[in-house]
């Protein structure tokens, strides 16, 4: 009898109080088991009820190395596909048939992709704080660290934190913004960090979808003196057809696509030469095997990639992002989680480390990978039993963005 997989199993877990889920495909070969990252942080049991009611059952039997056969039956059997909850419950399964496939190798898995583009994959993280100051201050602590890319923010997503918001009567509950304010802010910012430290750093911004598609053409254009290494998600998805007034008006490099589920979202965007950066989140596409079929396509057009890699993913989506950078001709830069604030301590912590074995490492401004067979991490279970899920633990409500009139708007 050959290679089966036996059991799918789902492992929620919180260990820096953000919800983590882990998908582990277990074979009939003793010790030969893949694991995967389908971490939804806001909707995680959805994604756990798909995994244990719906693929499970169709995944029990099946042989591990027909990774593209399970992806293609898998997106198709929900009938109604390409969400974010059955892309994530996919990518998980995806990601640790991958893992398999490369420990029956006894690789690695940038060796299945066509080995090593570069020895180290070069990364990006964030600075941010209440005012351009303090933003200052911590680019100065980051460039101790090794950092020469850093994404800058101040005030939040919008500004709005800590802002004077000239709000109605008895307003709604909500993280408020005003648009207009955020963008001057934003480049003071910029100004204030190029007058002390020069070009000697890539400077990039998360726009986080909160402009009106005029206002983010005007801020494109307004940012192009700081020579950014992009602006990212300055639209949200439905916007995109913007993207081309915004090419036509100015230089500034464009990064887009955190919240992309479809390539219909992204496609347009890649042919048309409209974004520089692609920066979906791998697992909400559906895992390793249509990030690779988007690579091919961004590199035929000479679009570079640089994933979405935040605190709400685990150790294995990090590695699976790094096994793709250091194997992509058209690699751009990669998003590190670290983090200066108290909640989301950096995933070089030591209760990571010791959770996730063989997780990447950052040093001097590059992240290493485990040359281990396979994803190169693995996972302690009991120790992730020891921190369970807690639901509210962690506020989202940076997400219920609100203009100053109230108007809900979507992030």
């Amino acid at each position: 009898m050959g290679i089966e997989i036996r059991d799918v199993r789902v492992i929620c877990t919180a260990p820096e109080g953000i919800s983590l889920v882990v998908v582990k495909v277990l074979t009939n070969e003793p010790e030969l088991y893949g694991l995967g990252c389908a971490t939804f942080a806001h909707r995680y049991r959805a994604v756990e009820t798909v995994i244990n009611d719906y693929l499970k059952p169709f995944l029990i039997g099946k042989d591990p190395a027909d990774i593209e056969d399970i992806w293609q039956s898998v997106m198709g059997m929900s009938y109604w596909r390409n969400g974010p909850v059955l892309n994530n419950a996919l990518a998980g399964v995806d990601m640790a048939l991958w893992d398999i496939k490369g420990k029956m190798a006894g690789m690695p898995l940038y060796q299945l992709f066509g080995g090593k583009c570069r020895p180290a994959v070069p990364c990006y993280t964030h600075a941010e704080g209440a005012s351009a100051d303090i933003v200052v201050e911590r680019v100065a602590a980051l460039r101790e660290l090794g950092y020469r890319n850093i994404r800058v923010q101040a005030g939040g997503y919008g500004g709005g934190k800590g802002a004077q918001i000239h709000k109605p009567e008895n307003p709604p509950k909500g993280a408020y913004f005003d648009p207009k304010a955020y963008m001057r802010t934003t480049l003071k910012m910029m100004e204030k960090l190029r007058s002390v430290y020069g070009d000697e750093i890539e400077l990039c911004h998360d726009a986080h979808e909160r402009l009106a598609p005029i206002d983010a053409v005007n801020f494109a254009k307004a940012l192009e003196p700081y020579h950014l290494l992009f602006l990212e998600d300055a639209l949200p998805p439905e916007q995109c057809d913007w993207f081309k007034m915004i090419r036509q008006q100015c230089a500034t490099p464009i990064a887009m696509g955190e919240l992309f589920n479809n390539p219909h979202e992204w496609r347009h965007l890649v042919q048309e030469h409209l974004i520089d950066y692609i920066r979906v989140h791998i697992s909400q596409i559906g895992g390793i095997t249509p990030a690779r079929k988007l690579i091919a396509l961004c590199d035929a057009y000479g679009v570079r990639t640089a994933w979405h890699g935040p605190v709400d993913m685990t150790p294995i989506g990090h590695a699976v992002n790094l096994h793709m950078d250091i194997s992509s001709p058209n690699f751009g830069v990669q998003e590190w989680a670290d983090s200066f604030t108290g909640l989301y301590a950096q995933l070089n912590g030591q209760l990571m480390a010791e959770m996730f074995p063989g997780m990447p490492q950052r040093r001097d401004g590059y992240l290493y990978l485990s040359d281990r067979p396979g994803i190169g991490v693995d996972f302690d279970e009991k120790l992730a039993a020891k921190y369970p899920c807690k639901p509210g633990a962690v506020s989202w409500d940076w997400m219920l963005a609100r203009l100053p009139d109230g108007t809900s708007v979507r992030p």
